[in-house]
């Protein structure tokens, strides 16, 4: 069985699935093709309309069939929310989603972090991979409620006493607003306002599975990143809109909460120039453009080495003060605007002619120096250490062979764009440390990726059954760690234990 995280990927075996999220929600499934869109009404299966082709829901438990399912989709997204309408989910207990194979076995479980204002929450998606079908992990979350949800999926909602939205010129503050990517660098689940739907393998994958062993020995590696398939560009209007008057209003707004004076970066201003573009081409918000290259790519393909990197992704706003208001008024994405640690920043548009819709992209980021990397890294160890001191075992030595080893492996995962204990030409960890000159006989393997800290990496493999077995396992004397920004899913974590 696989404990996943957010963006955490699984191939699965052909034949019936059973979906189970026990408690006090209502779960629901959209079934659409890679466009994110439901081709009409049937395509939503919730308590007032339980069936659909592949798809069938009784109380708690989705019974889902690939095979069976309508001709043309190629995913089905779970959906979960309060039973009693309007709860916010950080009242309920944790929903805990669970994936049971044909045989009757426990494939996976996956339980996203905390909710905050949410009321609905993307919890999971199985999507069609070549000849097979995959499940990601999302838990990523809706403050507008179920009726926002589905009209974003394309299911028709009819409510009483609903307003007309605002046209172009209506005065006051703009709505329909989304947003996508990283409202705080140390977040994997943004909340979205609607119309925001994450495409196929842009979220930020979590840890892999450890591989803990002697040389030689067995572990089971997590599977390369595959990106997702371009899509044809709509025609776009791509600028740096009024950079000046963006810090105009940024720096006062930092200021406040005693964050130091951010300042534009030609780099950045260049990957978030050609980010919105491929926001506006794809015609809706994702970390990964229409092009198949993420925003993080973009911005090391600019020259920009990053240490701490955040990203605000959002459609709606007609002008810059309307995008920093949106900004400041939304918790995550208010909190990126103030993040002290940023030092550089850029903001950048494109308009879609087609629909009128402009995409924003605002890049903040902090340069990676040696400095930086030595407190990063020194970091992971203490709090790796600190969590071995709690479970009564020896603090780790850092070794700066594998320390080196694992550097190297980090940053081929960025520059290489995999995810995996075994690289593209199949060296294992263990040949990696003795690249590197160490003789220690045993060798044992965290990865992560996604993660913005130190503290929510450890956190997240200490979350990790095979991970924790790794950091606590009494015979390992010293470590090392490597960090690189960059790739698919923007941060690359290793460690590279020894004994």
């Amino acid at each position: 069985m696989s404990v996943l995280v957010p963006g955490g990927n699984l191939p699965l075996p052909g034949g019936v699935l059973t979906v189970r999220v026990p408690g006090p929600f209502d779960v629901c499934a959209l079934v659409t093709d890679d466009s994110g869109k439901v081709r009409d009404d049937a395509d939503f299966v919730f308590y007032n309309q339980p069936t659909a082709p592949g798809a069938r829901l009784r109380g708690d438990t989705l019974t889902l069939e690939p095979g069976g399912l309508r001709a043309g989709a190629t995913r089905v997204t779970v959906v979960v929310g309060a039973a009693e309408p309007g709860t916010p989910l950080a009242r309920l207990p944790h929903p805990t989603l669970q994936v049971t194979g044909p045989s009757g076995r426990v494939l996976a479980r996956f339980t996203p972090p905390p909710a905050q204002g949410e009321t609905v929450l993307l919890l999971a998606e199985f999507y069609r991979r070549g000849g097979g079908w995959k499940l990601r992990a999302l838990g990523q979350g809706y403050a507008d409620g179920l009726a926002g949800l589905a009209r974003d999926f394309g299911v028709d909602v009819m409510a009483e006493d609903s307003a007309p939205p605002p046209g172009p010129a209506t005065a006051g503050p703009p709505r329909g607003y989304s947003a996508e990517g990283r409202a705080t660098p140390a977040s994997r689940r943004p909340t979205v306002a609607p119309r925001a739907l994450p495409p196929p393998e842009a979220v930020p994958r979590g840890p892999a599975p450890a591989s803990s062993s002697a040389p030689h020995g067995p572990y089971t590696p997590h599977g390369p990143y595959t990106p997702h398939g371009a899509s044809t560009p709509h025609r776009s209007v791509a600028g740096a809109h009024d950079p000046e008057g963006f810090l105009d209003l940024v720096n006062p707004a930092r200021a406040t909460t005693g964050s130091p004076p951010v300042t534009l970066d030609a780099r950045l201003a260049s990957a978030a120039r050609a980010h919105a573009a491929a926001l506006a081409a794809a015609g809706r918000l994702g970390t990964e453009g229409a092009d198949g290259v993420s925003v993080h790519q973009r911005v090391t393909a600019a020259g920009y080495r990053y240490l701490t990197v955040g990203e605000h992704l959002v459609s709606g706003p007609r002008t810059t003060a309307e995008f920093v208001a949106y900004c400041l008024r939304t918790d995550r994405a208010r909190q990126t605007l103030h993040d002290p640690a940023f030092t550089h920043t850029a903001l950048a548009w494109a308009s879609d002619e087609h629909t009128g819709t402009t995409y924003w992209t605002a890049l903040w980021a902090s340069p990676l120096t040696q400095d930086g990397l030595a407190r990063t890294t020194a970091e992971v160890v203490g709090l790796t250490n600190r969590e071995r001191t709690r479970a009564g075992l020896r603090a780790l030595a850092v070794d700066p062979l594998l320390a080196a080893a694992a550097q190297a492996h980090s940053a081929d995962m960025v520059a290489r764009a995999f995810y995996s204990h075994t690289s593209p030409e199949g060296s294992e960890p263990w040949d990696r440390a003795a690249a590197a000159g160490s003789a220690r006989r045993t060798i044992g393997e965290n990865i992560a990726c996604g993660q913005r800290s130190p503290a929510e990496v450890v956190e997240g493999w200490m979350n990790s059954p095979g991970h924790r077995a790794n950091i606590l396992k009494p015979a390992f004397t010293h470590i090392g760690v490597g960090f690189a920004g960059g790739g698919p899913s923007g941060t690359y974590w290793t460690q590279l234990f020894g004994a």
